[in-house]
Formats: structure tokens, sequence, C-alpha cells
């Protein structure tokens, strides 16, 4: 879209929020913005994005001579209360919603096509809201930043600190459809390089003690995707695994820390930052949502825990980059 149209389409979408709820709600004179928080669970990769978001959001308006009041709660790792929180924000008119995480982003688009939502945490879009997504936008009132690491990247890390395992066994929640993306990927990756594959899906907590004990008494490695059951579950994971004498390879750096002795991954904190400017920009009419582009963190780190590692007898090549991944 050229400047001049969308800065026409801007004051369009403002007029329209005037006068009933249709269109996008955007208001760029306001002084003090409410901007609600809508996240599935705490834990320290989704903690560390809304705090960054947070943080960069407000210096940026401060910046500007405005406020913002954050209006924040949790769905407490339960998909079921996502629509139930939304549905608060929505009522109470916020003027953005932060989605972190794929049930919240699931549940936001559903429940509201006014309100700008900004997704994080999420690895992919199109798969989150069930629609399609052309050149990195949804043309709807949703966009964001994806948390999603190389995943081929991923396997190349395992295949270098675990040269001679063959068997390999994926672990997640069978009810996050993000999850299952990312299996089908690292599965695709792992067969092509002549390893064996058995995915393991968790249906709940009752489940994981008993899925993780069969994991673990087939496989030579574990590898655990970007997920938030698996993220609030790494202490009962890792008494598995740990206790058997297992690698777990991890998607991100908080499910590491948990449960893995190593990992690919990005930085909340900045992919939170990230989600901060974007909404700094949809708030005072700098971009038409509809029209921004999917946000990525493309700074990765190769990540060990080097207690674990020692453990497990696994030698970190000290020339391949990893750095230091410290639990506390």
């Amino acid at each position: 879209m050229k400047k001049g149209s969308l800065l026409l389409g801007v004051a369009a979408i403002t007029a329209l929020a005037g006068c009933g709820k249709t269109g996008i709600k955007v208001n760029p004179d306001k002084q003090k913005y409410v901007v609600g928080i809508a996240q599935f669970v705490p834990h320290v990769a989704l903690d560390a994005a809304t705090n960054g978001f947070k943080s960069k959001l407000a210096a940026l308006l401060t910046a500007e001579g405005r406020e913002v009041e954050f209006v924040a709660t949790d769905a407490a790792g339960d998909p079921a209360n996502c629509p139930t929180i939304i549905s608060t924000l929505v009522s109470k008119d916020v003027d953005l919603i932060l989605a972190n995480a794929t049930p919240c982003l699931s549940a936001a688009y559903t429940a509201t096509s006014y309100i700008p939502i900004l997704g994080t945490s999420v690895t992919d879009f199109g798969v989150a809201c069930k629609i399609e997504i052309e050149g990195g936008k949804t043309k709807t009132n949703v966009s964001g930043t994806s948390d999603l690491a190389p995943l081929d990247g991923q396997v190349n890390a395992m295949k270098e600190l675990c040269p001679d395992a063959t068997k390999f066994g994926i672990l997640y929640s069978a009810s996050e459809a993000n999850s299952k993306f990312q299996v089908d990927e690292v599965k695709k990756y792992l067969e092509a390089a002549g390893k064996t594959v058995s995915t393991y899906p968790i249906s709940g907590s009752d489940t994981l003690t008993s899925v993780c004990n069969t994991a673990a008494a087939k496989e030579d490695v574990i590898y655990i995707p970007t997920d938030n059951f698996c993220a609030d579950n790494t202490a009962s994971i890792n008494q598995v695994f740990e206790g058997a004498g297992k690698p777990v390879f991890a998607g991100e750096s908080g499910i590491c820390k948990g449960c893995g002795f190593a990992t690919l991954s990005i930085d909340y904190t900045r992919l939170g930052e990230i989600t901060g400017e974007m909404a700094f920009n949809v708030l005072l009419g700098k971009k038409d949502i509809r029209e921004y582009e999917i946000q990525y963190d493309t700074n990765v780190k190769k990540l060990y825990v080097p207690s674990r590692c020692t453990a497990l007898g696994i030698d970190v090549p000290e020339d391949a980059g990893y750095e230091v991944l410290p639990l506390e």
C-alpha cells in the first residue's frame, strides 16, 4: 500500500471506529491507551515476552508524552479459560489486545474483528487463527511476532551434540496445534538425516509421566518443541528423563532451563520488545494492522547447560558457538 493510500486508510478506519464498532479501532490522538494482555500460562518464556512488550511500549509512548494502562491476566494453562478472559478485555473496549501464546490468539481472533490484536509467542499465525497468510500479512485485525526458531538448525544442533544417536522421540502436547506443526517439520528433517523418529503426544497431566517413561525406555534423544504445556511441566519431565539418563533437546530456552541440556532459541524478551514496537505503531496509526507483516526475532542463540551435559557425557565443541544457559 502506498503511503498516501495508507494515510487515507487509517483515517477511514478511525472514522468508522467512532460510529459503531465496524472497521478496526484506531485512535491516534489519545493521550492514555488501555492495552489488554491475555497470557496463556505463567512461565519463563511467556513472562519474558510480556515484560519485554510492556517495557518497550511504555517507553515509546512516554517519549511521545503519552501513557498506557495494562490490564493483564492469564488463563492458568487452560485453553477453556481463554474465551472468558478475552471476552472481559473486549467488554472493557481496550485499545489493543496482546495475545501471548496460541490459545489466547485463537480466542481473541474469534472474539473481535474490531480491536487490534497482536499475538506473540505464536509459532504459526495461519494455524492459530485458521486463516491464510499472504506475504506475511493476515489482512485482518491480527498481526504480531512468531517464536518459530529455525527447526532445521535445531536438528543440526542435535546431530552435532549427539552424533551417535539414531532413535529420536518428540514429546509434545496433543492439544497445541502449533506444537504439531513443529513436530511434523522436525520429524521430516530427522528422517531425511536417516534417523528413526517416534512421536509422543501428551493428552494431559494425568498421562505425562507414563508417556515420558515410555519415551525414555525407547529413545536415544528426546526433542521438545516450543510447547506451553511442556514448558509448564518441566519439573515432572526432568524427573523422568534425568533419572533415565536421557538427553532432552529443547525448542526454547525456558524449557531448556527446566529439563534440557541444550537449545537453539530465540530471545523472548526481544520478541516482546518487537511486539511492543508494533503496538506503538498500530495505536498511533502509523501502521495499518491489516498490512503489518508478522515479525520474527532473527538473533537465535545456541545455548547449553554445562551440568546436564557433563552428567550425560555430552561434549560441547568449544568452537561451535554455544553459550552457557544459566539455570537461575
